[in-house]
């Protein structure tokens, strides 16, 4: 098996738990070095790994063919050029970038280099995003007329980390509202406008901690929500069509089994508790319904590095594309611009 060489650029949360645990368990894919400034951090799990300490040192080495940008939002952009134009693939955590225009360069900058570029939009492979992917494109839920997802979380208490300053790619909207907005365009595409409603509702908050997004797809609404200080959570997933309903509580494992230190095929990687299963709700006779529980379909994250691999080496579709990254950026950008402007802004 042919094995690409990884670079790693920046070492906080989003590069020890969830991108350095995920490439090393990828089938074909080996870490060479990782940029950081705190070598002993990183020699904590990868005692042989070389760390440097910039991202032109990383990039001065030839044996490298993809590198994966971990850094803050605000660096994505540049790090990413940076990256493409000394002819590597490269991996962006989410958000993609800040602006749209940012993304068309980029994307315009890695069909140049004839590389690719794809953005870690890993919830795409929660358990729970997976199943009721699954119920809708099985036609058990019909024509879909109403989907509504929530990232509630009760965090009264306003940190001193750069997510929640004042700064580019700052705030909710950007960090859980960018897994919401793909997971809604990756179900059901492009929408006709967009509808939000952003602000800072916490105490002491300078960032936008609060969110209610409204996407318009005709006869049928998808709805995104996000707050700060709920907390008992409603359902995670609502679902509703022509033919019922599917409703689920409860959160993807995987962050947390990353935090302990798991890894892809750890007994139970992925999969749900029983009491937290979904209920879907079906027609059975006329006037007649049944509700069951729907066993959750187990997560996978690792198929995001395992599709990279194919698409490098067997130029398989990337498992996440660019330009789909680029429309999750416009749906914030036009959220907003609605919330400012308290009007609701067509997407094309």
């Amino acid at each position: 098996m042919k094995t690409i060489n990884v670079g790693i650029v920046g070492y906080g949360l989003s590069g020890e738990i969830f991108h350095a645990p995920l490439v090393q368990s990828a089938a074909g894919m080996d870490i060479l070095k990782v940029v950081s400034s705190d070598p002993l951090k990183v020699r904590r799990k990868f005692p042989d790994m070389e760390v440097v300490s910039s991202i032109e040192e990383l990039l001065l080495d030839e044996r490298i063919d993809l590198v994966v940008i971990t850094t803050p939002n605000s660096t994505h952009y540049s790090f990413a050029k940076q990256c493409l134009l000394a002819g590597k693939h490269v991996v962006v955590e989410k958000p993609f970038v800040i602006h749209t225009e940012e993304a068309k360069d980029l994307i315009d900058t890695a069909n140049e280099q004839n590389k690719l570029l794809s953005v870690f939009h890993n919830r795409r492979w929660d358990n729970d995003f997976q199943t009721v992917r699954h119920c809708i494109e099985s036609g058990a839920l019909g024509d879909i007329y109403l989907y509504e997802a929530h990232f509630d979380r009760y965090r009264p208490e306003v940190k001193d980390r750069w997510r929640e300053q004042i700064g580019p790619g700052a705030g909710m909207l950007y960090d859980l509202g960018a897994h919401l907005i793909d997971q809604a365009l990756y179900l059901f595409g492009s929408p006709i406008n967009v509808y939000g409603d952003v602000f800072a509702q916490r105490v002491g908050a300078s960032v936008d901690d609060y969110f209610h997004i409204i996407l318009n797809y005709g006869k049928m609404r998808v709805i995104l929500h996000s707050g700060s200080m709920v907390r008992n959570p409603g359902p995670k997933f609502q679902v509703h069509g022509s033919k019922g309903s599917f409703i689920k509580y409860g959160l993807d494992s995987q962050e947390d089994s990353l935090r302990q230190g798991k890894v892809p095929g750890s007994p139970g990687w992925g999969k749900d508790p029983e009491e937290w299963y979904g209920e879907l709700t079906t027609e059975v006779g006329e006037e007649q319904w049944t509700t069951k529980k729907i066993e959750t379909i187990p997560g996978s994250y690792e198929n995001f590095y395992q599709g990279i691999y194919h698409s490098i080496i067997n130029n398989a579709p990337l498992p996440v594309n660019a330009i789909e990254a680029m429309n999750t950026i416009k749906v914030i950008e036009l959220a907003k611009k609605s919330s400012l402007e308290q009007k609701t802004i067509l997407f094309e």
